[in-house]
């Protein structure tokens, strides 16, 4: 008769993520912007190395959920865009923060 294995200890299952702040670029944009006041388009898209689509995509969705805000003005001719965190998006960003410290410090106790 086989003997069965031990089961293998499962971590703690963390606070659920915001899945809105949990994807690479997204998460990217929130932290260039917990750091500087404001950043054009061009700053983010050249920061993040990414395409202008998927940059408007993902700065769409953080604006969907009120966690940056976009402000679209002219510098002469030229179209200028312009993002700001909100206080909504840096209380969500300090928390998503404190929920993956917590899982990684439960991973680290193992």
């Amino acid at each position: 008769m086989k003997t069965a294995k031990p089961a293998r200890p499962v971590p703690p299952t963390p606070v659920e993520l915001d899945r809105v702040i949990h994807e690479r670029l997204r998460l990217g944009i929130l932290s260039a912007l917990a750091v500087n006041s404001a950043l054009t388009f061009n700053e983010l898209k050249k920061l993040l190395n990414t395409t202008d689509g998927n940059l408007s995509v993902h700065a769409r969705k953080l604006e969907e959920a009120q966690y940056i805000h976009c402000e679209k003005s002219f510098a002469g001719r030229m179209p200028r865009t312009e993002y700001r965190m909100t206080a909504a998006g840096r209380r969500a960003l300090e928390r998503y923060l404190d929920e993956m410290e917590s899982l990684i410090q439960a991973t680290r106790k193992k």
